[in-house]
């Protein structure tokens, strides 16, 4: 039998010990994000449909995008066991400088429109982070505004080559009196991908009011009293901010560019040159040869040709014949510091990270993209720690499995044609 005495009120004070509850309410709500997934459906719950909608969505049937997350979901991992790795260093080199973290903060276009903190917020909580931030040609804060926000940080800028070429070549300099120290050439968008979440929800700069529109942010007052009484859109680049985002994006891209632009920009460019939207072995190999400085393997987060390479399951290839010539980076579809761990272990030097930062800043501000660092970084110390490795050097191919679903089919034996009898 077990003896059974009356609780001690000393021992249930012990025992009982509440919560202190948390007044902020932006800081009560990220606490209790655990994971970038959990930011997203803060992030949700805080937007306006066609604001979330133009983060979270991709091109046409989003399977790029799909696959992206998939891929990463179908690794294993191969840990080292008895090999203590108390103190683990996340930090890289990168493009000629330090990074705190082995990843940054990728590109994004319209930034203000899905919280009006925008690209200040990220490139403030990139700088206290020491990890670099990324401006897009399309982003919705200046140049020297960013420089302004992230006066000490590595601050690099994504170039699109736009039909009025002297509009690029102007960024281009304007970014380097900026101080920025890494420009990205984009290759991938000679045309607007269809999103097609964007044109069934009509999104478009200024936004649309329709009904549809109304009736979704009258639980969302805050959204609509932040942007209408904050300062106009300021983009880095076009002169007008007119018409969907679509027909933005094929005013602005030019299906001509070429190598020759690639030439161009370079001679006017002074720090380190990357070229984003790699997306097969031949192409990165070409690069090489003509002396970039590195390549990003990315799909444009699946955003422009859907089915298009799945840049995770590229990189082991890419890595196999040029990565001793060139820093090679990936981004498209990272939602788990584990995620960052297997790129780097199958050499990638680099990381970029788009709608998970766009998830934090639409769930709190700045705040929400200190927490998506903040969570990032602890699920990189964490998965380090439990493969047994002290640091990203330590990471190496064999700590990873990439488990295929996607098998692609053998291409059956050409026929010969049937030898003609002679006369």
């Amino acid at each position: 039998m077990v003896q059974r005495q009356l609780p001690k009120i000393s021992e249930l004070l012990e025992l009982m010990q509440f919560k202190k509850p948390e007044l902020n309410g932006t800081k009560r709500r990220l606490d209790s994000a655990l994971t970038i997934s959990d930011l997203r459906t803060i992030a949700k719950r805080r937007t306006p449909k066609a604001a979330f909608d133009y983060t979270d969505g991709a091109a046409e049937g989003e399977l790029s995008l799909a696959r992206a997350r998939q891929a990463f979901e179908d690794i294993e991992f191969h840990p080292d066991i008895l090999r203590p790795a108390e103190n683990v260093d996340m930090s890289t080199e990168i493009l000629g400088g330090p990074s705190a973290l082995p990843f940054g903060i990728a590109p994004t276009g319209f930034t203000r429109l899905m919280q009006t903190e925008g690209e200040i917020a990220g490139a403030g909580a990139a700088g206290a982070a020491g990890i670099p931030f990324t401006l897009s040609t399309l982003g919705t804060t200046s140049i020297e505004n960013v420089r302004a926000a992230n006066p000490h940080g590595r601050n690099w800028f994504q170039l699109y080559v736009m039909r009025e070429r002297e509009i690029s070549y102007g960024l281009v300099q304007r970014a380097a009196d900026a101080g920025f120290d890494t420009l990205m050439f984009t290759v991938d968008t000679p045309v607007a991908g269809a999103r097609l979440r964007d044109k069934r929800n009509g999104f478009s700069i200024p936004p649309q009011l329709t009904l549809g529109t109304i009736i979704n942010a009258i639980p969302r007052p805050w959204w609509w009293i932040d942007f209408l009484t904050t300062p106009s859109l300021e983009f880095a680049s076009l002169t007008t901010t007119g018409g969907t985002v679509g027909e933005l994006l094929n005013a602005a891209m030019d299906p001509t560019i070429s190598y020759d632009d690639l030439e161009v920009i370079r001679s006017l460019w002074p720090g380190k040159i990357v070229v984003k939207g790699v997306q097969n072995v031949a192409d990165s190999t070409k690069l090489v040869d003509l002396g970039v400085d590195g390549i990003v393997l990315s799909n444009h987060g699946g955003r422009q040709l859907d089915r298009a390479p799945i840049p995770f399951r590229l990189l082991p290839h890419v890595v196999r014949e040029v990565g001793k010539d060139a820093t090679i980076m990936v981004d498209t579809g990272i939602m788990n510091g584990a995620d960052i761990v297997a790129s780097i272990a199958l050499g990638a030097k680099f990381t970029l990270i788009g709608r998970a930062y766009l998830y934090g800043l639409m769930a709190g501000g700045r705040a929400g993209v200190d927490r998506t660092i903040a969570i990032l970084s602890s699920e990189i110390e964490r998965t380090m720690k439990l493969l047994g490795v002290s640091s990203l050097a330590e990471l190496e191919p064999r700590h990873v499995t990439q488990l295929q679903a996607l098998v692609p089919v053998a291409q059956p034996a050409a026929r010969r044609a049937p030898a003609r009898a002679e006369a």
